[in-house]
């Protein structure tokens, strides 16, 4: 089986556990996330890590990220590098790994250190804490900054936004970043970047005013924008659902 591996030269001492990760990870029994992909919190050489493993894509997407296409372990390391060049905090890159089976991808890998975090932004989404609009104040600034970057995270949902308390407020932190673009982002596209947090309505506007004092925006507009994106992302997931319950035979949700 052919093996590709990239990763930053500080952590040459890692090599040899690259080499045996498949191994490594099959062995390892601290799950933190299994779906589609999996991730587990791994210990390599006294470096406490996330290894992120992704699922051997099908036959026709083996050949796409082969021949034509990034796997998404590539895309992970190298925004993680881009995202650091830009001041944007993700947990640290350390390597992206690939193994090929008959000339073709098979798995592959993402490792990254482990972020302490406190909770992810889901937390105040659901749970009174008593700073919950200090965090979306400051959540909204934060999402602003990434766009005056150019970062657009296509999967920026409460998962995937890490939060940590400090002394001076919080720091925010994205993860799950294989789907992202960088490009110039108008404050009016940017509203739409909060319609997967499930969030809402007085949440929002939370967010909203912040957003639109840092953008110029119009404070009622910038309301009314990320309310209908939000809107719009609510009625596309639940008919999602509802078709998924009618294609198992259930018609309950016809009533």
């Amino acid at each position: 089986m052919q093996f590709k591996c990239d990763f930053q030269s500080k952590y040459l001492y890692l090599k040899e556990s690259f080499e045996n990760i498949q191994s490594i990870f099959s062995q390892d029994n601290h799950s933190i996330h299994k779906a589609r992909n999996e991730l587990k919190i791994i210990e390599l050489a006294g470096v406490k890590t996330v290894v992120k493993s992704f699922k051997v894509p099908h036959l026709i997407n083996r050949i796409v990220y082969t021949f034509f296409r990034h796997s998404k372990a590539y895309k992970s390391y190298h925004n993680a590098l881009r995202l650091q060049e830009l001041g944007i905090s993700t947990p640290q890159p350390i390597a992206l790994i690939e193994f090929f089976s008959t000339g073709l991808l098979a798995d592959s890998y993402f490792i990254s250190e482990w972020f302490n975090y406190d909770f992810t932004i889901r937390t105040p989404l659901l749970e009174p804490l008593e700073d919950r609009e200090a965090i979306f104040t400051a959540f909204a600034a934060y999402t602003y900054d990434l766009h005056q970057k150019g970062v657009w995270h296509l999967d920026y949902s409460p998962g995937n936004i890490l939060i940590k308390r400090t002394g001076q407020g919080y720091q925010f932190s994205i993860v799950d970043i294989n789907r992202m673009t960088f490009r110039t982002i108008t404050p009016l596209e940017g509203c739409e970047n909060f319609n997967k947090l499930w969030a809402f309505d007085d949440e929002l506007e939370i967010m909203a005013r912040e957003y639109a004092r840092l953008s110029g925006l119009d404070e009622a507009k910038t309301i009314a924008e990320m309310k209908r994106h939000n809107d719009a992302n609510k009625r596309v997931k639940n008919f999602k659902k509802r078709l998924k319950k009618w294609l198992k035979g259930d018609f309950s949700t016809l009533a």
